[in-house]
């Protein structure tokens, strides 16, 4: 009785930390709030991949860009494509996302691995829904969107101010070069 005991302690144990740290990961970092007001309508359709900070998922692509599109069941698809340059070949991965909360904020849980979710902050969005900055749990996820593949040097510093005041490193981050891929993009 007491080895049966042993386990279920064990196992109660591991699925709370597991537990744990999943929520972890669909938190919002410390002084950034989703936007307000937030219209997932508008926010549907194709985003191009201005800016981003670094991560193995996405390293060596260019051309990057995301896509939302409403499901039946009230979820949102998500595609993220990009141009991998060593292999020479497009690289595509499908998604969904959920609202973590009230769907008029903009606070997103995406997953792309099954039951394991990350969270999507959109947490800067302009009124015309043209331009969006968006982090996960961390500030160590930044990803500068725009419905074009192109911003003007000005607005692009604007941005990057407004990021910066957020306390991202946007010293650090990699600028996606989008130069014909606009085109091939808009093929698939």
């Amino acid at each position: 009785m007491k080895n049966l005991y042993n386990i279920r302690y064990r196992l109660c144990l591991l699925l709370t930390i597991a537990g744990l740290a999943l929520s972890a990961c669909t938190g919002l970092p410390d002084g950034i709030e989703p936007v307000e007001e937030f219209e997932i309508d508008r926010y549907l359709g194709t985003w191009y991949e201005i800016a981003r900070l670094d991560h193995r998922f996405e390293r060596g692509l260019s051309g990057v860009t995301a896509t939302y599109r409403l499901r039946d069941d009230g979820t949102i698809e998500v595609i993220n494509r990009g141009y991998d340059d060593d292999k020479g070949e497009w690289r595509e991965a499908t998604g969904k996302a959920r609202f973590a909360g009230d769907s008029s904020k903009g606070h997103l849980e995406v997953s792309f691995f099954g039951p394991f979710y990350a969270s999507y902050i959109v947490f800067w969005l302009d009124p015309d829904y043209e331009i969006a900055m968006v982090t996960g749990h961390n500030r160590s996820y930044f990803w500068l969107l725009s419905r074009s593949s192109q911003l003007s040097p000005r607005r692009l510093q604007e941005l990057l101010a407004i990021a910066r005041d957020r306390g991202f490193t946007v010293e650090e981050l990699i600028f996606v070069t989008q130069e014909d891929q606009e085109a091939a993009a808009s093929e698939h």
